[in-house]
């Protein structure tokens, strides 16, 4: 085939023009949606494991695009773009969108090192320990309410009965039973309160703790299993950035000038 000057004109005109169509989703009332915004809802998607990419999902993100178009441009026709309390909440918005892309630039810019997260799980490590127990405890208002079970268990009373009057209703019906804990993970005078007790056995002595008085039984104790480093590892890192991100924060308040 060959072409006429006039079809040749129009076909080179065609490809030139064909990358600036590609960048455009649709042009709805003159206003062009680019295609990247497509192409930015589709990754949220598929990442948040909703759909897999495919022609159906681009489909449904290319009407729902079409469909905010119209909406905002009636929007805009009938003036709610200028509403104080529409305004506000675009300025929140943007705030929002700026830092959020500040805190993502100052994060990548200032990693953390494997030592630092692995000095972080050695230190985590180090705090749980290498045992767990299975703790029961009654808790009581005052001393004197403590120490009249502690009378009566050493009668022969059941613990799981007097836990029925426990002041903590979460483990009252369940016989103060408060499931398999690491020391750590509780007030540190509570857990000395069970980490001396041997199996079975129950505090002679109410523990004092900002809760009131308790009497606590340790019913067995186990090597704790912690995860592995590479399992936590992603965790870990996350927590020391935002630890990271919040000290830049807080110089950047120390250094403003608020009045």
């Amino acid at each position: 085939m060959t072409f006429k000057p006039a079809r040749l004109l129009l076909a080179l005109v065609a490809v030139a023009s064909a990358p600036a169509f590609a960048q455009n989703l649709a042009v709805v009332n003159g206003k062009a949606i680019p295609s990247s915004r497509a192409e930015a809802v589709v990754k949220q998607v598929v990442a948040q494991g909703q759909n897999q990419d495919s022609p159906e999902l681009r489909e449904a993100v290319k009407n729902d695009l079409i469909a905010r178009e119209v909406l905002m441009q009636e929007a805009v026709k009938q003036g709610y773009d200028k509403k104080p309390e529409v305004r506000e909440a675009l300025d929140n918005a943007r705030q929002s969108i700026v830092v959020n892309a500040l805190a993502r630039e100052y994060i990548a810019k200032n990693p953390v090192s494997d030592a630092q997260i692995k000095a972080e799980y050695d230190k985590f490590k180090a705090q749980t320990g290498d045992k767990e127990y299975h703790v029961r405890h009654i808790l009581f208002t005052t001393e004197d309410e403590a120490k009249a079970a502690i009378g009566k268990l050493k009668g022969g009373a059941k613990f799981e009965d007097l836990a029925k009057t426990s002041k903590d209703t979460g483990t009252a019906n369940n016989g103060g039973d408060l499931d398999w804990v690491t020391p750590n993970a509780l007030p540190p005078e509570f857990s000395a309160g069970f980490t001396k007790l041997q199996k079975g056995a129950i505090t002679d002595v109410p523990v004092k703790t900002n809760a009131g008085f308790h009497v606590i039984k340790l019913d067995d104790t186990r090597a704790v299993k912690l995860p592995s480093f590479d399992e936590v590892k992603p965790q870990i890192a996350d927590s020391l950035s935002q630890e990271k991100l919040r000290d830049y924060q807080e110089q950047m308040v120390k250094k403003a000038k608020v009045q």
